[in-house]
C-alpha cells in the first residue's frame, strides 16, 4: 500500500524545469506509474515561455510524461492530468491577481475618464506588481502542484485494474503552459475523443472549483460529485486551457481559498502545511465518476 505522505514529501521539493530536483521528481513519477501497470512515454519539447515572466530563459526545454495501461487497448477515453514542475516568485498568486485586476480596471476606466489622471493609479500599481514577477526556484510547490500529483495516484488506486484511464504529467506549466501546448500540437490524436480532467492546486481548505474549458458529461459529473462551483472563465492559467482545444471535453479542478493564493509560488508552499485531506476527497469523487463510466 502506498504511503501517500512519504510520496508527497518526495514530490514537494523545489523543482523548476531543468534543475536536478525536477529530473528526480520525474523519475519518481515514472516509478509510481510503472508500479501501477502503466507504460510511460517521454515527450520532449522546447518552447518559448510566457513573456510576462521576468528572468525566464528565451527557450524552455522539458519532458511531458504520457502514461497508458500496459495491456493493448484503444486510446483511453479519460485522461487524468497534473503538471509536475514548480516555480517560486517574489510575490504570491494573490498579489499577482491584484496586479492583473488593477491593470484591467485602469484600462477600462481610462477611456471613460475624460482626461482625468486617476486611471493612471491602478495602471501604475498593476504594472509595478507585474514587473516584480520574476521566476525563482525557492518554492517546494506542495499545493502547486504536488497535491494534484498525489490526487492522481489516489484516484488510480481506487479504480479497477481494467480501467481505461490514462495519465498526463505535463511539464513547464509554470512557464506558461509550454508543455501542454506542445502536447496539443504533437499528440492531438490521443485526445480527440477523450475527456481530460486537469488537477491544479488541491488544498485541504476551500471548496472545489470546476473550470469547464469544454463542457461535457464527464466534467459535469465530476463537478457534481465534488459539489464544486462551476465556471467557464477564471483569471487563472492552467493546462486545461491549452489542452481543451484538442479534447472532446476538458475540465480543470482546483481546491483552495484566499489563504491558498497567499502561499502559492512562495517558500511557504510546503508539505508541512498540507494534510492531503483535500487530495483524498477529490480523488474519492473522481474515482466514483470513473468507476461509473
Amino acid at each position: 500500500m502506498t504511503d501517500y505522505g512519504v510520496l508527497f514529501r518526495e514530490l514537494a521539493v523545489p523543482r523548476l524545469v531543468g534543475t536536478p530536483n525536477h529530473a528526480k521528481v520525474r523519475e519518481i513519477l515514472k516509478r509510481e506509474l510503472a508500479a501501477r501497470g502503466f507504460s510511460v512515454e517521454e515527450h520532449t519539447f522546447s518552447g518559448r515561455p510566457a513573456r510576462a515572466l521576468l528572468g525566464a530563459p528565451k527557450v524552455v526545454s522539458g519532458i511531458n510524461l504520457i502514461a497508458r495501461p500496459v495491456r493493448p487497448s484503444a486510446r483511453p477515453p479519460v485522461w487524468l492530468v497534473a503538471h509536475y514542475d514548480s516555480k517560486g516568485q517574489p510575490i504570491s498568486m494573490l498579489v499577482r491577481l491584484i496586479g492583473f485586476l488593477s491593470i484591467v480596471i485602469g484600462l477600462v476606466w481610462l477611456p471613460l475618464a475624460g482626461g482625468e489622471t486617476l486611471p493612471v493609479i491602478p495602471l501604475a500599481v498593476g504594472f509595478a506588481i507585474l514587473l516584480y514577477n520574476r521566476v525563482t526556484d525557492n518554492s517546494p510547490g506542495a499545493v502547486d502542484n504536488a497535491t494534484a500529483l498525489i490526487t492522481v495516484f489516489m484516484t488510480l488506486d481506487q479504480l479497477p485494474p481494467d480501467a481505461e484511464t490514462g495519465v498526463l504529467f505535463p511539464d513547464a506549466e509554470e512557464y506558461g503552459l509550454v508543455g501542454a501546448r506542445a502536447l496539443a500540437t504533437d499528440h492531438a490524436d490521443l485526445f480527440a475523443d477523450s475527456a481530460l480532467i486537469n488537477l491544479d492546486g488541491i488544498d485541504d481548505a476551500g471548496r472545489p472549483t470546476a473550470f469547464l474549458h469544454r463542457p461535457g458529461r464527464i466534467g459535469r459529473a465530476v463537478a457534481d460529485a465534488l459539489k464544486a462551483r462551476t465556471w467557464r472563465w477564471l483569471p487563472v492559467i492552467v493546462d486545461g486551457i491549452a489542452l481543451a482545444r484538442v479534447a472532446r471535453e476538458c475540465v480543470s479542478i482546483l481546491k483552495g481559498g484566499a489563504r491558498t493564493m497567499t502561499i502559492v509560488h512562495t517558500p511557504q508552499d510546503t508539505a508541512a502545511r498540507v494534510r492531503l485531506d483535500g487530495a483524498a476527497s477529490v480523488a474519492a469523487g473522481l474515482a466514483r465518476v470513473l468507476r461509473a463510466g
